[in-house]
């Protein structure tokens, strides 16, 4: 079966999305053994920057994939707001929501 350009698009999105939802899971791990293991002169901050610059780019994916997923509805002769989502992308994966931030 050939592949189209949308789907690798759709898919490269999914393992974007995927990747970011990985990265943030260890970041905040890593956070939470360090400031443990470290208590005093922990930067602490500099973490949370980290988490929330993760959680723009996974905005970013989400955007993108909902921009994706409107040009093909609009190729097929179907208006992207006329159609009920059972779900769309899948949010990512946070404790409070996409862009959350633990300090």
């Amino acid at each position: 079966m050939q592949r189209t350009p949308e789907g690798e698009a759709r898919r490269g999105l999914a393992r974007l999305r995927r990747a970011i939802e990985k990265a943030r899971r260890e970041v905040r791990g890593l956070r939470a053994a360090l400031a443990q293991a470290e208590a005093d002169g922990f930067p602490g901050d500099d973490y949370a920057e980290m988490d929330r610059h993760l959680a723009a780019a996974a905005e970013l994916v989400l955007r993108e994939a909902s921009r994706q997923q409107a040009k093909v509805l609009r190729a097929g002769g179907i208006a992207p707001s006329g159609v009920r989502s059972r779900g769309g992308p899948a949010p990512l994966a946070t404790e409070g929501g996409v862009g959350d931030e633990e300090q």
